[in-house]
This record gives structure tokens, C-alpha cells and sequence, in this order.
């Protein structure tokens, strides 16, 4: 049978992190997307550069000013909606139950650590993992191809996260689970997209095309249609590929059986 993803609940909010290359556009897109009664907090500590307004939702008006508070001010203007930024480092980002939907769009591992965890409480240092109803989608890509990945929960959590009887998917792997390479630090120089794509090392669209393909999760988990956990994309050869959400796919990722990722009632004698 097909499955379809938990809808968030009717107060939620998005979060998203990182605001160049995929996410500059992604912001613009929720923006026309989301609800105007729904918050939308945008974060990024990077500021606006020169190399970054070619390839990148930014004007040459916004040199020197953050990326985040940029986009957020013309959003609000151009859409009559409120949008909140931080402009604070991810690891100083005090993640809160507010954002029932986070997603990433950052390109190193320590921040996808960080926020993999969206919907815990910091303390001591330390990430404490506690129940939430949210999501976190995560989206990346290298020079000509990349994957949005969306899950909530550990490999200890994945058992009964499918409900047969309502075919309903309630929790799947989090994305660093699903792709652990995600969490393996770049060996190449430390350049940002932009940089990479004025040396031709990046398609100048791969951004747009995967901003599109996380606004197609997002509309379809509002709708709650949404029956993918990944999508893969490749520019060169042309190529895009779903994921379905399936107690097989889990079962394959966690190690689990599918009865243990299937939740069925015992029945009464």
C-alpha cells in the first residue's frame, strides 16, 4: 500500500536555515507559498559579496548587509507577510518547538548536525532529544546534481512509524541517517556555490532546481500528499528519481523488520 506523510499541525511554523544559493530562492518561494498567518523565520550569519549576486536572489543594493535580514525585509514588503531572520551562527541558533518545519539548506556537516536535532532543547551543550511533531528537510547538492531528504527521528524511534490502517507515515530516519555522507566534511577548497560556479565548477541552475524541488515537498506535506522520503537529481544526465516513504525503504535504512516499522493493532480475541 502507499503511505503519506503526517501533515503538520495547524499552528506550525518554517524555519529555514541558510539563505544563498538554494535557500535565497527557496525563501522567495514560501513566501508566495505559506499562509500569511504563518510564521516564516529565516536564518543565515553570512552577509551579501560581490560574487554572490550573480547566481544568487541578491542585488547590488544589498552588498555588506546579512543575507537573512535582507531577504526577510523584502519579503515582508513585497508580500505583505511577516518574516522574522536571526543572523546569528547555526550553533548558536536556539532551536524551539516553534518551527514545526525546519529546513536546511547549508553546505558543511556541522550544521546539518546541528540542526538535524530541530525540535530539542540544548543543554548543558549537549542536544536533548525530546517527542515532536515536526519535520526537517534537508537540501544539498555538488556541482551538477544534489537530493532533498526529509525524516524526524532516530533508528530507535523508527519502530511503528507507518499506520496500515490510515496509511499514515509518522516518522522516517533523519536525513543524515538516510545519507550518512551528508555528515563527511567537503575535502575541496572551502568555497561557497557562488564562488564555485564564476570558476565554472557549478551549474548556474542547480540552485533553482532544487529551491523547486523543496517547495514541491513542502506544498505536497501541507497537502498532506506528500509520499516521498528523498529525491535525487541530476542535471548531466537528466535524471530525477524519487524515494517513496515505504515500511520497506525504512526497514532497508534502520535494520528494523517491516513489521517492526508497521504499526498493527493486535487483535482482540
Amino acid at each position: 500500500m502507499s503511505y503519506t506523510l503526517r501533515r503538520l499541525p495547524s499552528n506550525y511554523a518554517v524555519m529555514l536555515v541558510g539563505t544563498g544559493g538554494t535557500g535565497g530562492f527557496l525563501a522567495d518561494g514560501l513566501a508566495r507559498l505559506l499562509p500569511t498567518k504563518t510564521t516564516l523565520y529565516l536564518v543565515d550569519h553570512d552577509r551579501v559579496e560581490k560574487h554572490n549576486l550573480t547566481r544568487q536572489n541578491f542585488v547590488r543594493a544589498d552588498l555588506g548587509r546579512f543575507k537573512a535580514q535582507v531577504l526577510a525585509e523584502r519579503l515582508a514588503r513585497d508580500y505583505g507577510r511577516k518574516v522574522d531572520f536571526c543572523t546569528k551562527p547555526v550553533e548558536h541558533l536556539a532551536i524551539t518547538d516553534r518551527a514545526y518545519l525546519t529546513i536546511g539548506c547549508v553546505d558543511n556537516p556541522q550544521a546539518r548536525e546541528r540542526l538535524q536535532w530541530a525540535g530539542s532543547n540544548m543543554m548543558g551543550g549537549r542536544y536533548s532529544y525530546q517527542k515532536f511533531d515536526g519535520w526537517y528537510i534537508d537540501a544539498g547538492n555538488s556541482e551538477h546534481s544534489g537530493q532533498v531528504l526529509i525524516g524526524n527521528s532516530l533508528l530507535k524511534e523508527c519502530q511503528h512509524c507507518f499506520t496500515p490502517i490510515n496509511g499514515v507515515c509518522q516518522k522516517l530516519p533523519l536525513p543524515t541517517i538516510q545519507q550518512p555522507a551528508l555528515l563527511v566534511p567537503d575535502m575541496k577548497p572551502a568555497l561557497d556555490c557562488a564562488e564555485r560556479v564564476v570558476r565554472d565548477e557549478q551549474s548556474p541552475i542547480i540552485n533553482r532546481v532544487m529551491a523547486d524541488i523543496v517547495l514541491t515537498f513542502v506544498h505536497k506535506l501541507l497537502n498532506g500528499t506528500l509520499s516521498w522520503m528523498g529525491m535525487y537529481v541530476c542535471m548531466e544526465a537528466g535524471t530525477m528519481s524519487a524515494v517513496e516513504a515505504t515500511p520497506e525503504a525504512v526497514a532497508r535504512i534502520t535494520g528494523l523488520t517491516v513489521r517492526q516499522v508497521e504499526y498493527r493493532p493486535r487483535s482482540r480475541a
